[in-house]
């Protein structure tokens, strides 16, 4: 099973994009956790849903991603009790022709860290609204880590066993997912 990781954040010492690298070492064999990297060269959206026009290459790099994997892994943080707008724009350009885009029944799993204690439970209820009007499938399961900058050895791991257990938990409910319901034609 092949997994499209997507980080919400730009930084280079992101704590969402140290979390995926923690998914990358718990993935179950046979499944494969692959990073798009590129979320900050995909331009504004237009807001043109029905017909985007010419994609810009960056969006159909990201497209092609999305439709090559089984399913999609998504660390977010929260940017004033929402999501970044980097990562809702590349949604936005992903969503479209709606309703028939890469993420139409795709099953997407939503983790997030944030600094505070309640942001990455924010940020994924808003990520989880927004995939699921495009028509992707969320999964029941997720992983806020609050006081992110405390919850991970200076390897890199997550330094609450629970914590990578329920990441584990994440990791298993999303292949399960891709396993028992196939994709919405």
């Amino acid at each position: 099973m092949r997994v499209l990781t997507i980080s919400g954040s730009l930084r280079p010492d992101s704590l969402n994009t140290l979390l995926l690298r923690a998914a990358e070492e718990q993935a179950p064999a046979g499944v494969q956790l692959v990073r798009f990297t590129e979320l900050a060269a995909i331009p504004p959206f237009h807001g043109e849903r029905s017909d985007p026009g010419e994609r810009p290459a960056p969006v159909r790099e990201l497209s092609e991603q999305i439709e090559a994997a089984d399913a999609l892994l998504i660390a977010t943080p929260e940017y004033n009790g929402s999501i970044p707008g980097v990562l809702k724009n590349a949604l936005d350009w992903v969503s479209t022709p709606f309703p028939d885009n890469v993420l139409r029944g795709k099953p997407v799993a939503v983790i997030g860290a944030s600094s505070g204690l309640f942001g990455a439970v924010w940020a994924q209820a808003e990520l989880r609204k927004v995939l699921s009007a495009i028509g992707a499938r969320v999964v029941d399961r997720e992983l806020p880590v609050g006081l992110a900058a405390e919850a991970f050895t200076a390897e890199g791991r997550l330094a609450d066993h629970d914590l990578e257990l329920v990441l584990g938990d994440v990791l298993a409910e999303l292949q399960r997912e891709v396993e028992t319901v196939p994709a919405v034609a």
